[in-house]
Parts: C-alpha cells; structure tokens; sequence
C-alpha cells in the first residue's frame, strides 16, 4: 500500500481513488487478543464468515458474524444487525471496520490458512466453516431420530363465491372520454424567389 503526504486533502483523494487491493489492506480489523497470541498478528483484512465483536455504536458488545463486505463505501454488514426505518422496516445497519475487533476468523481458504502461517491440522472444523455435529452430552440429551411422518393432508376445495349480480345498463354506462386534442399542423411555407 502507497503511502500519501500528510494533507489531508491528498489523504482523502488517496482513500476514494484507491483500488480494490488497497481497499481490501485498508479495511483490515484488529484481532482479538487470544487470536493474537495464536497467530502473531496484530490485524487482518475482514472478510466474509468471520465473527466481529462491535466496539462502538448503538451495537457495542454485540458478537455477529460478518455478512457483507462493501469495499466500495468501506463498509461491513453484519448478520442481526438491523435498524428500523421510518416505515417500519428493518434495513441492515453498515458499521465501520474502525468500530469492530474480529473474535474469530474464517480460515475455509487455504490461503488466508497459509498466510497466518496456520497448519491444516491446527484448525477445527469450525473454523473451517464446516457443519459440527453435536458430541457429549448433548448428543445424549437429544438423540438424533427422524421425524415421524405425518399422514398427508387433502388439499381443501377452494369455496365458490356466489357469482356477483349483474350491472344494470344505466350503471354500464359510462360516458366518453374526450378525444385527445390534436394540434394541427401549419403548411409548409412556400419558398418565394
């Protein structure tokens, strides 16, 4: 990543004219301080399918997973965070990687594996994003049957409406709409020699 001079004129143009590789250095997160100590880096570009733990706004404390990354606003959605807007909708809330601390990674792809340095047989299939089935207790507590099948339901008959009575001629009746108006057109001019 280039560095630019002090102006913060030249700092903002730097930030907006910047290319999606330096986009993706600029919007790096701090780890948290377990992650720290594994893999010995101070910070790491956000990415999808990592967990954040928000550090300011009306979200503070809040641990999602990362939903969205916009490299173009330089902004991150994350998974429940919603504000309501006036009608009444939720629409996610975009935070910035400044207001974030990343409390697991997602390290699925070998790369980002290799450039924390982390061997294959160090990382648990959570981190992999895999599917982890339940072990210990709570694979005792609730045993894995199918569900019974439940006889099919018949499809109820749609109810008929009465028909709708029928429109006397004076409710038919309608009167015309006007013609639209059309300009009309000048002759041509005579062209006098």
């Amino acid at each position: 990543m280039r560095t630019s001079p002090h102006s913060p004129r030249r700092q903002r143009r730097a930030l907006y004219n910047a290319d999606t590789f330096e986009r993706r250095l600029r919007m790096s997160v701090p780890l948290s301080r377990e992650l720290r100590t594994r893999f010995r880096t101070r910070s790491v570009p956000v990415r999808k399918g990592d967990t954040v733990r928000v550090l300011s706004g009306s979200f503070v404390g809040r641990e999602e997973r990362v939903a969205k990354i916009d490299r173009r606003s330089y902004a991150v959605t994350l998974d429940n965070v919603t504000v309501k807007t006036a009608e009444d909708k939720l629409k996610v809330l975009p935070i910035r990687p400044s207001h974030l601390v990343i409390t697991r990674l997602n390290l699925a792809d070998p790369w980002r594996r290799r450039s924390l340095s982390v061997r294959d047989e160090d990382v648990t299939p959570e981190e992999r994003g895999e599917a982890v089935e339940p072990t210990g207790e709570a694979a005792v507590a609730a045993p894995a049957t199918a569900p019974a099948e439940s006889p099919p339901v018949p499809a109820a008959a749609p109810a008929e409406s009465p028909p709708a009575p029928a429109a006397t001629p004076a409710e038919d009746a309608t009167p015309p709409s006007p013609a639209p108006k059309r300009r009309a057109r000048s002759p041509p001019k005579e062209v006098s020699e």
